[in-house]
């Protein structure tokens, strides 16, 4: 399997001058790790994630050193330090030129990006645009995939993939990190749903797409104010067959 047979398409992203307060609340409601940030030109500048977070001023959990600790510590690194905490932007947090990988890298290739650069998402281009994003996520539906004895995806199986991701992808009903994979006319599809009614609509522009045989419903619905979440009525159904 490649990258753009699992990748999530319509990758959230922000700019550069996104303030930090404004990204941090997009993860949140998007049940995100990270963005990509993408500046003007659409060209992909840098990555902010969760982890840019950790060591904030407002928060109280900026790096504190010793006094004798601060003279081992550069003054330019010191600087870096006080504009990461304290920056207003977030390209005075993001982690510049981000990992990235081409839509025909394999499965492998992006485990080993992850794996050797301790990183959780790699941004997918063509050419130099961003069309999708794979995180570790992605990896464990593929993984659910497989464990479902479906055979790789044929031409014809990636081609009734775009269909239906260009089937419901420019509606604002669309499932958050929509992700769709086909096997011999059978799809699943992957994400997150803030209210039923997408769910119904997700699944039936699925079924009307053209090479489509059978539709699984995995969509997860996720309560945005406290967080709750619960799985699609199929797994739910599953899952307590499998208990």
């Amino acid at each position: 399997m490649r990258a753009h047979q699992i990748m999530t398409h319509n990758v959230v992203t922000v700019t550069p001058e996104t303030s930090i307060a404004e990204a941090a609340n997009t993860m949140l409601m998007n049940h995100i790790s990270g963005l990509p940030v993408v500046n003007g030109a659409g060209k992909l500048v840098g990555v902010v994630s969760e982890s840019d977070f950790l060591h904030r001023a407002e928060i109280g959990t900026q790096r504190k050193r010793s006094r004798w600790l601060q003279y081992f510590v550069s003054p330019g690194k010191q600087a870096d330090e006080f504009i990461h905490e304290r920056g207003r932007k977030v390209d005075e947090v993001m982690s510049v030129s981000p990992l990235v990988a081409a839509e025909d890298s394999t499965l492998e290739e992006l485990v080993e990006i992850m794996q050797t650069n301790n990183i959780k998402r790699v941004p997918i281009l063509r050419g130099d645009r961003l069309v999708g994003i794979v995180t570790r996520s992605n990896l464990l539906h593929a993984v659910a995939g497989l464990a479902r004895d479906i055979p790789d995806p044929t031409a014809d199986d990636d081609k009734v993939r775009e269909r239906i991701i260009r089937a419901i992808s420019p509606n604002d009903w669309r499932p958050l990190g929509l992700q769709v994979t086909v096997r011999d006319g059978i799809v699943h599809l992957n994400g997150i749903i803030v209210d039923e009614r997408s769910r119904k609509a997700a699944l039936v522009a699925a079924e009307n797409v053209a090479g489509v045989t059978q539709v699984h419903d995995h969509l997860c619905w996720v309560d945005n104010y406290s967080g709750f979440y619960l799985n699609s009525p199929e797994d739910q159904l599953l899952a307590a067959k499998a208990g």
